[in-house]
C-alpha cells in the first residue's frame, strides 16, 4: 500500500501527459478524460481515508505516519522523495480531490481549448496533492512553486479582463514568496545538527533551540514565504486582481486550495520544526490574523464587483486561521486543551473555507457567463428568474458567514474558543470581523436577488431563452447597444446540470461537516494535539 500515495499524487499528471500527446481528441472528450482522472483520484483518496487510523498519528509529524514513503533524491544534502498521511494532510488531500473534480464537471463545455485547459488542471492538481504530502523540505518546495506555474498559465491563458497582468502580478508576487520560503529552509537546514532538509528528523531534533536570533530570523524568512501565498495582510494585493481575471475554476481552484498551501506550511513546518521560536513571535501572528480579519472583512464590504468582494473574503478567513495557530504558540497564556481547539478550529477553517469559496468563485462564473461582468450595479432581482443560483448563492452566502449548522461556524466557534483563554482581547477584536461579514453578505444577496430583475445589456439569449429589453439600448444614432447597461430582462438561463452537479456537492459538504462535525474532527484533533504538543516543548 506505500505505493497508493504516489499514486494519488501523480495520476493526473499521467491524465495530463495523455491528454497532450493526443492532440486530435475532442474538446468533450478531453474533458471527459479529466473527469474521469479526478474521479478516480478522489476515490483513491477516499480509500486511503477509510483505511485511515487516526489514532495512530498521537505523535504528530514524528510518528503515526500512513502511507509512507522514503526514497533517497539528492544525497549529498539528505534530501529525499519523502511522503506521508497523517491527520494534517489527510483533510487538505481530500479537499484537493473534491474541488478539482466539482471544476472539472464544471467545466464540461469549455470552449476555448479545452484538451490543453483540462491538462493543466491535471498538472496543477499533482502540483498541490505533492505539497501537501511531502515530508522534505526541498520536495515541499519544488511542488509549492509548480502551483505557481500551473495557476499562472490558467489566468494568463484563460482569464478574461487584464489577465495577463494580473497573471504576471500574482507569479511575481507568490515567487518571490517563495524565494523567501527557500531560504528559510537553508537556514533550517544549517541549523540542523543533521544537515538534513526530512521534516520529520528536523520536527524529532529542532534546529536553532539555542540560538533565539538566527532562529527568529529564520522563522521570519518562512513566514513572509507562507505570508504571501496565503495571503495576508499587507500581502494580499496580487489575490484581488488574480481572482477578479481568472476564469471561475481558476478561481475555486486559487482560493480553495493555493491559499491552504501557505496556512498548512505554518502548521505543518514553522510551529513543529521551530517551536521556540513560534512561541515567542506567536502574539505577532495572532495580531496578523486579526489585522487581516478586520482588514478583508471591511475591504470586502466596500467592493462594488462580486468577485472582489469574494476575493477579500479569503483574506479575512485566513485571518481566523492565522489567529488560532497564533494562538496555539502562547504556551504561557493557555493550556494545553484550549490551544489544541483553536488548532483544530484553524485546520477546520481550511476545508470549510475551501468548500464554501470554491462554491462562490464557481457561482461567480455564472454572472460572467451570462453578462461578462461581476459589477453589483449591473444586476438584480434574480431570484425571480434564476431560482437554483439564488438558492445556491444564498446557502454559499450565509455558510461563509458562520451561520449555525454549516461547517464555517464549527470552525470559526473552535478559534474563538480556543483563542479566548490564549489572547482575550485579539479574539474580542476578531468577533467583529464576523459582523462584517455577515453585512456584506447579507447585502449582496440583496443586490443580486432582490428587486426589479436586471441583467447588463449584452446578457445572451441562449436562442431559447430570449431577453427583452424594456428600455431602449441603442445610441442616439441607432448604433449598436452598451456593453455596460442594465437592462430589465425577462428570462434568464439558471444553473445548468453540469453547474449543479459541480456547485450542489460543495455546499452539500459544507452541511454535513457543520451538522456531522466528528467525520473531520475525529481525524484532525489527534494530530493537533501532536502540534500543541511539538510546540510547547
Amino acid at each position: 500500500m506505500t505505493v497508493l500515495l504516489t499514486v494519488v499524487i501523480f495520476l493526473p499528471l499521467l491524465a495530463a501527459a495523455v491528454l497532450l500527446a493526443a492532440p486530435r481528441l475532442g474538446g468533450r472528450t478531453a474533458i471527459g478524460v479529466w473527469v474521469a482522472a479526478a474521479a478516480a483520484d478522489l476515490a483513491l483518496i477516499g480509500w486511503m481515508w477509510w483505511r485511515f487510523d487516526p489514532g495512530s498519528g498521537t505523535s504528530g509529524v514524528v510518528d503515526g505516519l500512513a502511507y509512507e514513503v522514503d526514497l533517497q533524491w539528492i544525497p549529498t544534502v539528505d534530501a529525499g522523495y519523502h511522503i506521508g498521511v497523517d491527520g494534517l494532510s489527510l483533510p487538505l488531500l481530500a479537499l484537493t480531490g473534491v474541488l478539482f473534480l466539482a471544476c472539472a464537471v464544471y467545466s464540461l463545455r469549455e470552449p476555448d481549448r479545452p484538451r490543453t485547459y483540462a491538462a493543466l488542471f491535471l498538472f496543477l492538481q499533482t502540483a498541490c496533492l505533492g505539497t501537501f504530502a511531502s515530508l522534505d523540505l526541498i520536495l515541499f518546495f519544488v511542488f509549492f512553486d509548480l502551483t505557481i506555474v500551473g495557476m499562472y498559465f490558467v489566468i494568463a491563458g484563460w482569464g478574461h479582463g487584464n489577465a495577463r497582468r494580473s497573471a504576471l502580478k500574482f507569479f511575481l508576487y507568490t515567487f518571490i514568496g517563495s524565494l523567501a520560503l527557500l531560504i528559510g529552509f537553508i537556514g533550517l537546514f544549517l541549523g540542523s545538527d543533521e544537515r538534513t532538509f526530512d521534516m520529520v528528523a528536523l520536527a524529532e531534533n529542532p534546529p536553532l533551540a539555542d540560538s533565539p536570533l538566527a532562529g527568529g530570523l529564520v522563522l521570519l524568512a518562512i513566514g513572509l514565504g507562507l505570508a504571501v501565498k496565503t495571503p495576508l495582510f499587507p500581502f494580499h494585493t496580487w489575490l484581488p486582481d488574480a481572482h477578479t481575471d481568472a476564469p471561475a475554476a481558476g478561481s475555486a481552484v486559487l482560493a480553495g486550495i493555493l491559499l491552504k498551501l501557505g496556512t498548512y506550511g505554518f502548521v505543518r513546518i514553522a510551529m513543529p520544526i521551530l517551536p521556540d521560536a513560534w512561541q515567542r513571535w506567536a502574539m505577532v501572528a495572532v495580531v496578523v490574523g486579526v489585522i487581516s480579519v478586520l482588514w478583508g472583512a471591511f475591504v470586502a464590504l466596500a467592493q462594488t464587483d462580486v468577485k472582489r468582494m469574494i476575493a477579500y473574503t479569503s483574506v479575512n478567513h485566513m485571518g481566523y486561521v492565522l489567529l488560532g495557530l497564533g494562538a496555539a504558540g502562547l504556551v504561557a497564556s493557555a493550556d494545553e486543551g484550549a490551544r489544541t481547539v483553536a488548532t483544530v478550529g484553524a485546520m477546520y477553517q481550511m476545508v470549510s473555507h475551501g468548500l464554501l469559496t470554491g462554491a462562490l468563485f464557481l457561482l461567480s462564473g455564472w454572472l460572467w457567463s451570462h453578462g461578462h461582468t461581476y459589477a453589483f450595479d449591473r444586476w438584480g432581482g434574480l431570484a425571480r428568474p434564476a431560482p437554483v443560483f439564488a438558492a445556491c448563492l444564498a446557502i454559499a452566502a450565509f455558510g461563509s458567514l458562520g451561520l449555525p449548522g454549516f461547517s464555517g461556524f464549527i470552525a470559526e466557534f473552535q478559534v474563538f474558543t480556543g483563542a479566548l483563554q490564549a489572547t482575550p482581547i485579539a479574539t474580542v477584536i476578531a468577533v467583529v470581523g464576523i459582523l462584517v461579514t455577515a453585512g456584506l453578505f447579507l447585502l449582496a444577496l440583496q443586490r443580486l436577488l432582490t428587486g426589479d430583475t436586471t441583467a447588463p445589456s449584452e446578457v445572451p439569449s441562449d436562442g431559447d431563452l430570449p431577453a427583452r429589453a424594456d428600455e431602449q439600448l441603442s445610441g442616439g444614432d441607432g448604433g449598436a447597444a452598451t456593453a455596460v447597461r442594465p437592462r430589465t430582462v425577462t428570462r434568464i438561463r439558471d444553473l445548468r446540470g453540469h453547474e449543479m452537479a459541480a456547485i450542489v456537492p460543495l455546499l452539500a459538504l459544507a452541511l454535513v461537516l457543520g451538522l456531522l462535525p466528528r467525520v473531520l474532527l475525529d481525524v484532525l484533533e489527534p494530530a493537533a494535539a501532536a502540534v500543541v504538543e511539538l510546540v510547547a516543548r
